[in-house]
């Protein structure tokens, strides 16, 4: 099982970034997927999650509006295009696949988005 996060990096704040998360090794399709981040000194938090199929998602408070979740089942691949960031959404960016019966759990190793001018 692999979860391989890209896009991250080095922005201004009011510009957008999408981040890819591309998988490997289990059933893409029947998964749940999310987008969580990690501050420095701060605990992971859930930022927004899309169901298998893709037609329910959910967002923190914090992002909504700002960020959009999507995915693309034939490419095993989800997105998160964030849009107006602010220096308060840097973080590391990882993304997490949830089984069926919510048993197994998969991270991917994260990608930094730092937002600064």
């Amino acid at each position: 099982v692999r979860l391989v996060e890209s896009g991250g990096g080095l922005v201004q704040p009011g510009k957008s970034l999408r981040l890819s998360c591309v998988a490997s090794g289990f059933t893409f399709s029947r998964y749940d997927m999310s987008w969580y981040r990690q501050a420095p000194g701060k605990e992971r938090e859930l930022v927004a999650a899309i169901t298998s199929a893709g037609g329910s998602t959910n967002y923190a408070d914090s992002i909504k509006g700002r960020f959009t979740i999507s995915r693309d089942n034939a490419k095993n691949t989800v997105y998160l295009q964030m849009n107006s960031l602010k220096p308060e959404d840097t973080a590391v960016y990882y993304c997490k696949a949830d089984s069926p019966s919510r048993l197994l759990h998969y991270w991917g190793q994260g990608t930094q988005v730092t937002v600064s001018s």
